[in-house]
């Protein structure tokens, strides 16, 4: 492979001879999908160029297509094939798979993008941006917090103030009193100021991460173009200057978290030394001091609050501002604030001794408190949105984001009890020497058995709809296949995975079901703790027998589930991160997480799309301005919507000479349902009306694709009717041996898939071609090729 930057034909002064209109070239311009491919796959050809582009993405062509412009089109049969290849932006090494530790900080961030359509109503939906942020900003409290119980509460305070503890842990027993015979680092204050460098230092690398991915992503700079009589932004927000732009507000949410971290761990520290200075016969200075620090942590807290509410994104501009105060002293300010809290908390305090827990109870209590509001008021923004506008094919009738935002919760809170409590049955070996976590904690973690429970039961209801459509479809099968010889095996073969793939329209109620559980599970244990101040298991003694082996079997199995459920978690990712099989299987709920810019969120995982859109829009706007030729834009599976969002960046005029090839595609089944404010039918209908041409193919037997549905005439000016799959049913002339069901992949093989591009092509008329702007080199070349799934 190599360059093909260097290998132009030229005429004697150094220009191309002819233009891409002259010699009436066309490009095809694809996009692959889930798992990515190589660019030998997509081309089926071994030998390519890059024509554009670095190690992370680019745009390859055929080594004997490199000048293809520079011929005429006669001597070749077809476009000009170039693939974009975009799968190092969501694969790698195996260490990438440690985003999966941050799943619910992805989750939240999606729900800010499935809000409900709105028109007019602008104020209603900034309401809803900013409760999505403020969840965010909880996950972030809770991440944080539930490392200072790990490293403060149980290692530090716990387990090295306890005697017997510390015995066993020998790297404690420099800060246990007993065993280091009251050695410098053994007074409460000290420890929990040496413990405090662990969450501080986990805030840090959340800080680091975050700053490193926005270089490489947000930070990437948009195509820009003058604006045109009939350009409005359109129906959706995805065609707005600065939707694939988001630097200024993640480095401002990157700054607000960062400051939220670290000032929770000042807190943390510094809430046991005041609760000791406020005891009768006290140092009155140091009560006084710490009354200070609380002050000013408070106010830290607000500040943060304020950063976070005060701007959402700016999209309808590119926004190249930058908040210089927030960004760099906010988190500053928080850091000064840790550093005194520490010093506070280690100054010299006779008599001081750790017993008990940390009050975490009510720091845990009032974050699940103030989530679970959040997410209510979120449910009611998001029916008022969606009754302004009502979409019947909108998931969940509008209520997706608000749903989604309770699993994000639900599993920062999980994840929190479960690490506590595996941490705490690891310190305390006998179950008595140490507290253990609070007692909210152990509640959360053993709502997961009946929450397993439940989603079993939702499992054996979708077997039994399968069951149920795979009878129905084997009637179908036999009548689209009248003529050739019954099969019993064959038929039920693709009529299972006709109806396999149809599970996934259920998706809606499955989430439905699973985050009301999860409210009311989340509710349950938040009143079982603050009722009883006890473990279920301890709650439960002295009832029915019954009642306390289940609170006992859940407490221990929530906990042990936790703790598999991390190993089996970071294990799946790495191996779909350096398995292509394995990223198929799961990367389509993973490239649709990271789709998306970080809005609500700055540690979630970055956002492809910030660098694959501009990337795939560049090129379109500087192949059509340099040729002026045809360009035929295919896209499979998720490929399809990067190719939709580039289309809506264009300019109208070159959007006008763009035709939309798309197959496998999620477009409206996935995306239109879930985040119908971006990709609902009125955005759809735009999109069709604004490229010269759009066609859609897909299965039935494909569980991802799906048609477009829209509304009048434009539904079958796009959607083709569903491809045969298998191409034939038993062996024929054509296929001698058995045809395989194909589902997601390998759309390429059907003739249909040929047949629609050569319409496509012969639709699109090359325009005059437009004057070629001097100090542009390597504006004529692109690359498109096969998809891959």
């Amino acid at each position: 492979m190599k360059s093909a930057q260097q290998d132009r034909p030229a005429d004697g002064d150094g220009s191309p001879a002819t233009t891409g209109a002259e010699t009436g070239t066309a490009l095809e311009l694809l996009v692959h999908g889930v798992g990515g491919t190589t660019p030998e796959e997509m081309l089926d050809d071994p030998r390519t160029v890059r024509v554009t582009g670095d190690d992370i993405a680019a745009v390859f062509r055929r080594a004997a297509d490199a000048d293809a412009e520079h011929r005429p089109a006669a001597s070749r049969e077809g476009p000009v094939p170039e693939a974009y290849v975009w799968c190092n932006l969501t694969s790698g090494n195996g260490t990438r798979a440690l985003w999966l530790l941050l799943l619910p900080f992805m989750v939240v961030n999606l729900a800010h993008w499935m809000r409900p359509t709105a028109h007019g109503r602008r104020r209603t939906v900034r309401l809803y941006g900013l409760l999505v942020r403020l969840a965010g900003l909880s996950l972030t409290v809770l991440f944080v917090a539930a490392a200072c119980e790990v490293a403060l509460d149980l290692a530090a305070w716990q387990c090295a103030g306890t005697h017997a503890c510390a015995e066993r842990h020998s790297w404690l027993g420099f800060l246990s009193p007993g065993l280091s015979d009251g050695g410098w680092w053994t007074t409460p204050g000290r420890r929990l100021a040496l413990a405090a460098l662990v969450p501080a230092a986990l805030t840090g690398l959340l800080w680091f991460l975050s700053l490193r991915t926005w270089s490489a992503y947000e930070s990437q700079q948009p195509l820009t173009h003058d604006a045109e009589p009939e350009e409005d932004g359109g129906p959706t927000a995805l065609g707005r200057p600065g939707f694939w732009y988001g630097r200024r507000l993640v480095a401002r949410l990157r700054a607000a978290h960062t400051a939220a971290g670290l000032l929770t761990v000042a807190a943390a520290v510094g809430s046991a030394a005041t609760r000791h200075d406020r005891e009768p016969g006290g140092p009155a200075v140091l009560a006084v001091l710490g009354a200070a620090l609380e002050t000013a942590l408070v106010a830290g807290a607000c500040a943060v609050v304020w950063v976070v509410c005060r701007r959402g994104r700016a999209e309808r501009r590119l926004d190249d501002g930058v908040d210089r105060r927030p960004v760099r002293y906010l988190p500053l300010a928080a850091l000064v604030l840790l550093a005194l809290t520490l010093l506070y908390a280690g100054w010299d305090r006779p008599g001081w001794e750790s017993a008990g827990r940390l009050p975490g109870d009510t720091t845990f209590g009032a974050l699940a408190l103030v989530q679970g509001l959040l997410v209510i008021v979120l449910a009611g923004v998001a029916h008022a949105l969606h009754r302004t506008d009502p979409d019947r094919r909108a998931a969940i009738r509008g209520l997706a984001g608000p749903a989604v935002a309770m699993l994000a919760c639900a599993l920062g809170g999980v994840m929190s009890g479960g690490v506590s409590q595996r941490v705490s049955d690891w310190l305390d070996g006998t179950g008595t020497s140490i507290p253990g976590p609070p007692v909210l904690l152990t509640w959360q973690a053993s709502v997961i058995p009946p929450l397993l429970l439940l989603l079993l039961a939702l499992c054996a209801w979708l077997a039994r709809r399968a069951w149920a459509m795979a009878r129905v479809e084997r009637a179908a099968v036999e009548r689209e296949y009248p003529d050739e010889a019954g099969d019993p095996g064959r038929t039920r073969r693709i009529a299972s995975v006709r109806a396999m793939a149809a599970l996934t329209d259920r998706g809606p109620r499955i989430l439905a079901v699973t985050s009301t559980a999860t409210l009311l599970l989340g509710a349950g244990a938040l009143v079982g703790a603050l009722a009883t101040d006890r473990t279920p298991g301890e709650a439960a003694r002295g009832s029915y027998a019954v009642v306390h082996g289940a609170a006992e079997t859940a407490q221990a199995l929530g906990s042990w589930l936790i703790g598999l459920g991390f190993v089996l978690f970071v294990t799946w990712g790495r191996r779909a991160y350096k398995d292509a099989s394995a990223r198929r299987t799961i990367g389509i709920l993973w490239d649709v997480g990271t789709f998306w810019p970080r809005a609500a969120h700055p540690f979630a995982p970055p956002c492809y799309a910030e660098r694959a859109v501009p990337d795939l829009t560049w090129r379109i706007a500087t192949w059509t301005r340099a040729t002026g030729g045809r360009l035929v834009l295919s896209g499979h599976s998720q490929g399809s919507v990067l190719a939709a969002a580039a289309a809506w960046q264009l300019a109208p005029s070159t959007r006008r000479r763009v035709a939309l090839l798309t197959y496998g595609s999620p477009l409206e089944r996935l995306y239109g349902r879930w985040f119908p404010a971006h990709f609902g039918p009125d955005a759809l209908t735009s999109l069709h009306q604004e490229v010269d041409c759009w066609r859609n193919l897909h299965r039935r037997t494909d569980p991802i694709g799906g048609p477009m549905r829209l509304p009048g005439d434009c539904g079958p000016a796009v959607d083709r009717p569903p491809l045969q799959d298998p191409l034939a049913y038993g062996r024929t002339e054509a296929h001698p041996l058995p045809s395989p069901i194909l589902g997601h992949s390998d759309y390429q093989a059907d003739p249909a898939f040929a047949e629609e591009r050569r319409r496509l092509l012969a639709r699109l008329r090359p325009d005059l071609p437009a004057p070629r702007r001097t100090g542009e080199p390597g504006d004529a070349q692109g690359s498109a090729g096969r998809s891959s799934a």
